[in-house]
């Protein structure tokens, strides 16, 4: 069975970054898309961004926050530059086996970073 598991969250100033990392484990197979989602308190959890395995990228929510994977490893990557008190918020890292087709196409989740931004 296929485990996500994230790591790099944390408190950051107004202004600051983080760097977010996801690992996946239980399977030697390369994943085809690999992205992240967060939830902010009291809203619906959203889509940040995603990369696919032959590296095509989509991003969602802003041009500070910067995708990438180590296909080999089967891990991604999300850079969050500038951040923001809004920003605030679970990050979870997703995967699956196919593209992207909406939540449900998601395979496997992981159970999320936090990351706390103060103003």
């Amino acid at each position: 069975q296929v485990q996500l598991v994230e790591s790099g969250g944390g408190l950051v100033q107004d202004g600051g970054s983080l760097r977010l990392s996801c690992a996946a484990s239980g399977t030697k197979y390369s994943l085809n898309l690999m992205g992240w989602y967060r939830q902010a308190p009291g809203k619906q959890r959203e889509l940040v961004a995603y990369i696919t395995e032959s590296g095509f990228i989509n991003s969602f929510v802003s041009g500070r926050f910067i995708i990438s994977r180590d296909g080999a490893n089967n891990a991604v990557y999300l850079q969050l530059n500038s951040l923001k008190p809004e920003d605030t918020g679970v990050y979870y890292c997703a995967a699956s086996w196919g593209d992207y087709d909406g939540d449900s196409s998601i395979d496997y989740w992981g159970k999320g970073t936090l990351v706390t931004v103060s103003s």
